[in-house]
């Protein structure tokens, strides 16, 4: 998984409330198993539209989405931040996220950031003309206009988005400790670890 510290990038001011997962990735596209190449029917409805805001030349790959209030409600599917992701979307900045998605957008690596609607707002008209930056070391959202907005974090996501460290990675970091533990566990276990086998014992 990617370490997400600092990102500074063009943010796609959105803004739209109760944005559900079969907006973010219609039903009909969840036959894939893969993560590649859903991004391109991301917001199918909305994208119907030629003039929509994720495919004006601005916006197009933008790594920040600023979204309204209760973003990525319905269904459970994977699917939604694997989209998100394939169009470039590394942070979405929202007033409130559904916790289902909040967790599946977690375990792929995607930050998302929870702040006021008025702060939101602000976000929106700076998102227009100017790029902004997310601290994710420091827990701040700014602005080249000197805004500057503090998010909370859970401290073990942050931890393992700021190392890129996703649920292999942990248990890789821990080999040691894991090491240690199965040779204890050989030497006053062995018939749990295995290590007895081939002694004799009977089949």
């Amino acid at each position: 998984m990617q370490a997400f510290k600092t990102l500074t990038g063009t943010a796609i001011p959105f803004g739209a409330e109760n944005i559900d997962t079969d907006v973010i990735i219609p039903g009909q596209f969840l036959k894939t198993i893969t993560r590649t190449g859903l991004g391109k029917v991301a917001f199918t409805a909305i994208r119907k539209d030629p003039e929509n805001i994720f495919d004006t030349e601005r916006n197009k790959g933008a790594p920040i989405l600023i979204a309204g209030d209760n973003f990525g409600c319905g269904s459970s599917r994977e699917h939604a931040p694997w989209a998100l992701a394939d169009m470039g979307m590394r942070a979405i900045i929202a007033p409130s996220f559904a916790d289902i998605f909040s967790g599946n957008a977690f375990k792929n690596g995607m930050l998302l950031v929870v702040l006021p609607q008025e702060q939101i707002d602000r976000l929106m008209e700076v998102a227009a003309t100017d790029p902004i930056t997310i601290d994710l070391e420091n827990q701040v959202v700014t602005t080249p206009y000197q805004d500057r907005f503090s998010f909370p974090m859970d401290p073990f996501r942050k931890h393992c988005l700021v190392n890129g460290l996703d649920e292999i990675g942990l248990s890789m970091a821990m080999g040691d400790d894991i090491g240690t533990y199965e040779q204890r566990i050989a030497g006053n276990r062995p018939w749990i670890s295995g290590a007895a086998s081939g002694t004799g014992a009977a089949a």
